[in-house]
């Protein structure tokens, strides 16, 4: 008995080949996404605020500490220490992307700058085994290298791409929750608390509507009691968030911090600008919609619509001049 007949009918060993490489692809690659996967999104934040919580206090009273610390996620973490690409810029990037993509672990940071190295490493030797080690796509030697080259540049943008689009959706999370904690925060404001109280306050109220913007909130009003200058925590706030209706708030916050003016008043006319652009938004979407639905209509209604109309007189057309 030899190999070929312990295969199904119509395989070959080129199938097998083919098979085997997409299987350890798809494994590779899962092997490489389940780390930054969160299965509990609700506990996994609030340990993040408590740990957040817990370094910044250690930060405030040992300011020299460095690492990372021994528990963390083993050879990644081995592999980007021994590159020495946590002291570089590119690692302030990444944690910047991880923090505007509601990462603020630091192994997440390890994890992003690992998968930019792994990735054009695993898709540039996958593709260079299928197109060269095997006879299943007979190509140009030319086209071979080009889709090599390809594949090894989307592996070194695939960590980008999922940073980016994990910060754009987060984003767009905040900024339809901000008006609604504009509003909670000027009622807080006016009821006499202070802004940590507020802060706080506000984060409990839209803990059940937006989970991204409560946890924003409480690590801004920890921030605002540990860190020696407040400012800088609003600071932080507008750079994890990235958006201009924060740094409307920041800056309305830092002025009223800084020249004394009345909290309340400033607070409710950007809670109104907010209101105002949010109704905006909607009435441009709502504006937006005849034409966007054009080509809908058009497709798959207009034909249906047709046959409804036009089929009647078509069949009696039909039966007229057969019976003639």
């Amino acid at each position: 008995m030899t190999f070929n007949d312990l295969l199904p009918s119509g395989w070959n060993g080129a199938d097998v080949v083919f098979v085997l490489a997409w299987a350890a692809t798809f494994f590779a690659v899962i092997a490489i996404w389940v780390p930054l996967m969160e299965r509990k999104p609700s506990s996994r934040r609030a340990a993040a605020i408590r740990q957040r919580r817990t370094d910044l206090l250690t930060k405030a009273r040992e300011p020299k500490k460095r690492g990372l610390g021994k528990q963390g996620i083993g050879v990644a973490k081995q592999v980007v220490q021994r590159l020495e690409l946590l002291g570089s810029g590119q690692a302030e990037a990444a944690h910047l992307k991880m923090l505007r993509a509601g990462k603020r672990s630091k192994d997440a940071v390890v994890l992003f700058l690992f998968m930019k190295l792994a990735m054009p490493i695993i898709l540039g030797s996958i593709t260079a085994i299928l197109l060269y080690g095997t006879s299943l796509y007979p190509m140009p030697p030319i086209v071979k290298l080009v889709v090599s080259v390809t594949m090894i540049m989307v592996g070194f943008y695939l960590p980008e791409m999922y940073a980016r689009n994990a910060a754009d959706k987060r984003k767009a999370t905040l900024s339809k929750a901000m008006p609604d904690a504009m509003d909670l925060l000027v009622i807080s404001v006016e009821a006499g608390l202070n802004l940590d109280s507020a802060l706080v306050r506000v984060a409990r109220e839209m803990r059940l509507s937006c989970v991204e913007l409560a946890d924003e909130l409480e690590l801004t009003a920890v921030e605002l009691g540990f860190l020696q200058e407040r400012r800088e925590a609003l600071r932080n706030l507008e750079l994890r968030t990235d958006l201009p209706s924060v740094t409307a708030l920041v800056g309305t916050l830092g002025q009223a911090e800084k020249y004394g003016t009345p909290l309340a008043q400033s607070l409710r006319v950007l809670a109104a600008e907010m209101r105002t652009e949010r109704l905006m938004k909607a009435e441009e979407k709502a504006a937006k919609l005849p034409a966007t639905l054009t080509v809908p209509m058009v497709v798959f209604i207009m034909p249906a619509l047709f046959i409804v109309l036009i089929g009647p007189g078509i069949l009696r057309t039909v039966d007229a001049l057969s019976n003639l």
